[in-house]
């Protein structure tokens, strides 16, 4: 399984994928380790964790993102990611956003995508409002997000 965008292929870890990379082509931090971990236990975890977002034209990873867990009862997923500072700034956020909100839509099990960021996080600000999602408030340092 892999998304593909116009620049763009986002591809949901596993560990043959992850242990197929070469050591330095993305640092695999200890959230992607920990999915991999849970996903070996739980095989519907599949897509609904860290995908790795990668230049069509390089092949070079990019960032990642994925959702935190599998939808839930309410059939609502959380939607994070991450862009390397070198791939910042191309627009990569928002066209792999776009991508896995719609891919998370066109399965019945969810119909509400949530996000957070912190306050100050201008560039995730953007993708959010490019994105559409609602604005729902702010707890702490953090403003909440929703797109129905």
């Amino acid at each position: 399984m892999k998304l593909e965008t116009e620049r763009l292929t986002i591809i949901p870890c596993s560990r043959p994928y992850i242990e197929s990379l070469s050591p330095d082509a993305y640092p695999i931090r200890n959230q992607i380790k920990s999915y991999v971990e849970q996903l070996e236990q739980d095989p519907e975890l599949y897509g609904w964790g860290v995908w790795l977002v990668t230049e069509k034209e390089t092949g070079m990873i990019v960032g990642d993102i994925g959702f935190k867990g599998k939808p839930s009862a309410e059939r609502t997923v959380e939607v994070g990611y991450g862009i390397i500072p070198s791939a910042q700034q191309k627009g990569y956020a928002t066209e792999s956003v776009k991508a896995i909100i719609d891919w998370a839509f066109t399965s019945d099990q969810v119909n509400r995508v949530i996000a957070e960021c912190l306050i100050n996080n201008d560039p995730s600000i953007r993708v959010l409002e490019k994105m559409n999602m609602k604005r729902l408030g702010q707890e702490g340092e953090m403003l909440n997000w929703e797109l129905k």
